[in-house]
């Protein structure tokens, strides 16, 4: 409400240490996510695409003149969702496509990828996309070498952002792309994982103890700022937590006690409105029940009065 968008064609790809790259495209809120790139002596691994063709070209291109068209040979999918995935179908045929187990069946079954539902303003144009799932599919874990280089690319164990969430540790240059465990400065999403979920998973971000950390959306974060982003995360979690119980106490529906929340410590993040997505969440997992996408993503419109700003 009333955040001003940046134009994606501010992204650029920025060198983390020799040879691993992150491409970040400003200002990271709905569908402008962070990617990334691992380059040994036999190619390069790109950790996720983009939404869009135009969006996911402009990072190949850039990391093609990094590389010195450097071949990629492999991606990883830290989830499911089309902002990290759409991309997918334009590497090349040969490039094998990692992920969780559960991320193949839900890119698979992504009606978004074939029109945008109106939800966001101005709606996303994906242009020539397809659906390409993972090829290679693991459950908690698994490693690549990229000419020397070790990725390790981990599950939580849970839920969290989603079911399927991966990050891609390299250990030796403690380098951590989190997906979108972390969103640096932007109000996080759970509306497919877990509060509990994603509460838990800080701690174990934390333990990897990180000189670099690429969020899958905002800004690139170091040792020093990476306690803080987490804390704010932690208290950011509590508060949906603490919400929804006291809404369930009261009878109120998500919508509604979106409405009377005190939104005052989180009031500089944009996409204020997955309040209400989250607290959907949070009443589905503590009444056992399903989340109704589309009632959840309708309320949150109603809180927002009017669809969601994105970029162009």
């Amino acid at each position: 409400m009333g955040h001003q968008r940046i134009r994606p064609d501010s992204a650029a790809l920025q060198e983390i240490v020799s040879g691993v790259h992150a491409w970040v495209q400003p200002d990271g809120t709905w569908w402008v996510n962070n990617a990334g790139a691992v380059t040994g002596d036999d190619g390069t691994i790109v950790v996720d695409t983009c939404a869009t063709e135009e969006r996911t070209r402009r990072f190949l291109r850039a990391l093609a003149a990094a590389t010195g068209d450097s071949p990629v040979r492999a991606a990883v999918n830290t989830h499911q969702h089309g902002d990290h995935t759409h991309g997918n179908c334009l590497l090349p045929e040969e490039a094998v496509i990692v992920g969780h187990e559960s991320v193949r069946e839900s890119v698979l079954a992504d009606f978004v990828i074939d029109g945008c539902p109106p939800f966001w303003s101005p709606v996303p144009d994906w242009g020539g996309v397809t659906r390409r799932p993972p090829s290679l599919v693991f459950s908690s874990e698994l490693t690549f070498y990229s000419g020397g280089r070790r990725i390790d690319l981990l599950h939580p164990g849970h839920p969290a952002h989603t079911a399927g969430d991966v990050v891609a540790w390299l250990p030796e240059e403690r380098v951590l792309f989190t997906g979108d465990l972390l969103f640096h400065g932007v109000t996080p999403l759970v509306l497919m994982g877990s509060v509990d979920g994603a509460l838990r998973s800080l701690e174990w971000l934390a333990g990897f103890g990180a000189d670099h950390v690429v969020p899958g959306h905002g800004p690139l974060a170091d040792a020093a700022a990476l306690p803080g982003i987490l804390a704010d995360h932690e208290r950011y979690y509590r508060f949906v937590a603490g919400t929804a119980v006291a809404g369930l106490r009261r009878g109120l529906s998500p919508l509604d006690v979106a409405r009377r929340a005190d939104l005052r410590d989180f009031g500089g993040w944009p996409d204020a409105e997955r309040l209400v997505l989250n607290l959907h969440r949070a009443y589905a997992d503590a009444t056992r029940t399903d989340v109704d996408l589309v009632a959840a993503f309708g309320d949150a419109m109603a809180w927002n009065r009017g669809p969601f700003p994105t970029a162009v």
